[in-house]
């Protein structure tokens, strides 16, 4: 069974997702950053792809994407770096990345990349459902790829049902109309969406990313959905780290307290 379904199967709420930028603060992080969030209690690592262009990102991830580019990484040295990961990572691992340097790497390659090394699934922000249906999710699924779509508050109740229907991992509700990047606290009316979203009884699990940074705001997320996706706030405490797998220790287990 894919990790990501046995995980939900498993637990419906305060699933914590912790993303990270690949080679980011140094090149050679990456795995060292990805034991400490296991080691931390965290239920789901996102790895992001660096790419010069994270359209959908704020200026900490921006940040995040063009240090680990200078440091060198690239798409051949994620998945070289990713080698072997699996003796040590036993929770599901989940690439996101955009879609045109996955284009440019090969669709079918960076798919079979992807389970050669046991990732389990996907985030490609840019990939239209359409496409995704008529020429990826049968390649997808024949690499044992979950993929997961956004939604945001604007998003229509059709669209998020169709979603829905097209998708068998988790969905991401993106927390409100912006870029990536943390914030104070959660608003009314962005508790009013997750309420909204919530009453709609999805068979998909739900995870509320963009703006959630400490307990506090994972707690009142968690309220109206299965967990939350920190991104942002991560980015900036490795970037400021000491020692980096105590602090990010130190740091999830805080937000999960």
């Amino acid at each position: 069974m894919n990790r990501i379904h046995y995980l939900f199967n498993t637990k419906q709420d305060r699933v914590l997702s912790i993303y990270f930028t690949a080679g980011f603060p140094k090149l050679e992080d990456t795995i060292p950053v990805m034991e400490a969030i296991q080691a931390g209690g965290s239920d789901i690592i996102e790895i992001g792809i660096p790419y010069s262009d994270p359209i959908a990102d704020g200026p900490t991830i921006q940040d995040s994407n063009m240090i680990a580019l200078e440091n060198g990484m690239s798409m051949k040295m994620l998945f070289d770096q990713l080698k072997g990961f699996r003796a040590k990572i036993h929770m599901p691992v989940v690439l996101m990345g955009y879609l045109n340097p996955i284009m440019q790497f090969g669709m079918e390659e960076f798919c079979k990349k992807c389970k050669e090394v046991g990732v389990d699934g996907l985030i490609v922000p840019d990939l239209p459902m359409q496409q995704y249906l008529d020429e990826y999710k049968s390649l997808f699924d024949s690499y044992g790829l979950v993929n997961t779509f956004l939604i945001s508050p604007q998003t229509s109740e059709k669209r998020i049902r169709e979603i829905d229907q097209n998708t068998d991992g988790f969905i991401y509700m993106v927390s409100s109309h912006s870029i990536t990047g943390a914030k104070a606290e959660i608003s009314a009316d962005q508790v009013a969406y997750f309420e909204r979203v919530k009453a709609m009884n999805l068979k998909n699990p739900r995870l509320i990313g963009f703006g959630i940074s400490d307990a506090q705001t994972f707690s009142t997320a968690s309220k109206y959905s299965n967990g939350a996706i920190i991104g942002s706030a991560f980015i900036k405490k490795i970037k400021d780290a000491q020692d980096l797998s105590k602090d990010i220790q130190s740091y999830l287990r805080a937000v999960k307290a």
